[in-house]
């Protein structure tokens, strides 16, 4: 078994398909997987393959002039997800895509095309619910901050509902987990970009910076409760706990 492995970015996965599909070693006896790598297999050989941006580009529209947009944004969303082969489901999917075109997302009937469906719909929900959960934080300097830490890479999939929302505003919202921010100047365009060790710890220190209309929101919080109809565990069901570490009113 030939296993190609890279980065876990968008870019570097479409250039290892490039690579996988361009080596005619018979698509049975090759995987893909995003590093890092965990234990390594007997009997397998690895190999590493860069970032090419013309490779990326050329994936890119093969998959949107020969199976459709559609199926474009459903590979990209399941590269975003936290899925340890999210890579090999994506080039799975693309076998049966290039063979029969548009109408390989209606073939739920396939294995290949039901994982990606399944974790195009993980990353969608994570995605829509991080979006109605996220609380910023004004900082003197008229910024707005918010952190989250969500499991699947959704900060591109944010941008446009945030843009929308706060045009006029300079506002950032920070991933953690992956050391990413995005930041958005006000009236312009919001962009990616990766974060120092020592600008995320420095931004970390954000909430704990005081903001009256905190204070304000926690208390309407605690006051709208009605303690005897309290219901912790259906309130899990519509906000899992892992979801409330940067929420305000549980802070």
């Amino acid at each position: 078994m030939i296993i190609y492995t890279c980065e876990d970015t968008f870019e570097a996965m479409m250039t290892c398909i490039y690579d996988a599909w361009a080596s005619k070693e018979g698509h049975q006896n090759i995987r893909l997987q995003t590093e890092p790598l965990g234990n390594y297999e007997l009997f397998c050989d690895y190999r590493h393959v860069n970032v090419d941006a013309k490779k990326c580009q050329k994936v890119i529209r093969s998959i949107q002039k020969k199976i459709s947009f559609s199926a474009y944004q459903m590979v990209f969303r399941c590269a975003m997800s936290a899925q340890p082969d999210k890579l090999d489901v994506i080039y799975r999917f693309l076998l049966l895509g290039f063979a029969y075109g548009s109408q390989v997302t209606d073939m739920l009937q396939s294995p290949h095309v039901m994982a990606i469906f399944e974790s195009d719909r993980k990353v969608k929900n994570e995605a829509h619910y991080t979006r109605e959960f996220i609380r910023f934080q004004a900082l003197p300097n008229n910024v707005l901050v918010s952190h989250i830490e969500p499991k699947a890479d959704i900060l591109t999939l944010l941008a446009h509902a945030f843009e929308d929302r706060l045009p006029s505003e300079n506002w950032m919202i920070v991933d953690d987990n992956r050391r990413t921010a995005l930041i958005h100047p006000a009236n312009a365009d919001s962009y990616l970009t990766r974060l120092t060790i020592d600008e995320l710890e420095k931004l970390k220190q954000t909430e704990s910076v005081a903001d009256p209309f905190i204070d304000l929101w926690k208390t309407f919080f605690k006051t709208i409760g009605i303690k005897e109809r309290e219901n912790p565990a259906c309130q899990r069901n519509h906000l899992p706990l892992w979801y409330r570490k940067h929420i305000t009113e549980f802070i």
